[in-house]
């Protein structure tokens, strides 16, 4: 599909209108690229049949920029609600998606979206089967904003829940941290350095799946990392259990280039947006298990254990640094930088 077969180059108020021009842009674009059995069906909604538990999460992308290295608001869209269900100890399988577009929005850039989020939902094993369209006034909005919502049912082994949660614990991240964060901070206005760090956006959930199919109710927790990055996280968890958390400074997978990027804008890594990785937490006699199995599947090759739940310090993160001190790792209070999902 290129703007050519449209006769338009951006997204106008009449594309909102519910008349012709927005029957052409669905038809076109959003029910051509997403056909499927649900989809094809127009309806209003979508029904589903779908037994026992069920997941639901629902989010909202505001990106800016809306093109990054290593993505788009496309693929965080899918991803990063594709990842929310799993996190729940679900299987997602289906996902809403609503477009709120800026007048003037080149339909080229529109298209560009719309062909990622299928490419990710299909690399996911989701289906869109509703969703909305809305046009607002240039200077409104700013571009696209997008609305996921995912539904998937609870692995029959999941027991997925903070009250699970013992001391002795193992936390264990499944990879490196604050990549998308500095990929978002690399291109944005004011903020430009040169950088060649791409956002770690993908989908975990196979990589989930795995590990309930493996470990079943050994996991007791997933959380992934995105705004507040891994400290806010850890620190909400800690809050949560009235148990406290070490963690090993040493232990946390952190690129070099990404390292130096945050030392260079004075941002500490451990608070910095993450699109790709994911934290669990898990019975300490499967640790190294946990550990291998994450290890040989590509988006896991470099998890760590990087600490333990202990009764020590409740609701407290205490980071043991790689010169021997400690330091209290506190959440973080207000946004490093918005819009970064």
């Amino acid at each position: 599909m290129s703007n050519m077969d449209l006769g338009y180059d951006t997204i106008n108020l009449g594309h909102g209108s519910g008349g012709l021009m927005t029957r052409d842009l669905l038809d076109k674009i959003i029910f051509e690229t997403f056909s499927n059995p649900y989809l094809d069906q127009k309806h209003d909604g979508s029904i589903i049949q779908m037994d026992g538990k069920i997941a639901i999460s629902t989010d909202s992308f505001v990106v800016s920029p809306i093109f990054f290295k290593g993505g788009n608001i496309g693929d965080l869209a899918v991803n990063g609600t594709v990842n929310d269900v799993a996190m729940c100890g679900a299987i997602p399988e289906f996902l809403s998606l609503a477009f709120i577009v800026e007048e003037g929005l080149p339909i080229g850039d529109f298209i560009k979206i719309v062909e990622t989020i299928k490419e990710t939902a299909d690399r996911s094993g989701v289906k869109i089967i509703t969703g909305d369209t809305k046009v607002v006034e240039r200077g409104k909005g700013d571009k696209i904003f997008i609305n996921t919502t995912g539904f998937g049912k609870v692995h029959p082994k999941a027991d997925i829940s903070a009250d699970k949660i013992k001391a002795g614990d193992k936390i264990i991240i499944s990879g490196p941290i604050a990549q998308h964060g500095m990929a978002i901070m690399s291109e944005r206005e004011g903020l430009e350095f040169e950088s060649t760090i791409e956002s770690d956006t993908t989908n975990l959930n196979f990589l989930v799946l795995d590990l309930l199919d493996a470990f079943g109710d050994k996991i007791h927790l997933f959380r992934d990392p995105t705004r507040g990055g891994v400290a806010s996280v850890l620190s909400e968890i800690a809050d949560d259990i009235n148990l406290g958390i070490t963690i090993q400074e040493n232990k946390l997978p952190l690129d070099d280039q990404v390292s130096a990027a945050c030392e260079m804008l004075g941002l500490d890594p451990l608070f910095v947006a993450n699109e790709g990785i994911f934290i669990t937490i898990v019975s300490p006699e499967v640790e190294s298990e946990v550990l291998a199995l994450l290890q040989n599947n590509e988006k896991g090759t470099k998890a760590s254990c990087i600490g333990e739940i202990t009764q020590e310090h409740p609701k407290k993160v205490v980071m043991q640094s790689m010169i021997g001190g400690k330091r209290m790792v506190t959440p973080m209070i207000g946004e490093q930088l918005p819009r970064i999902c």
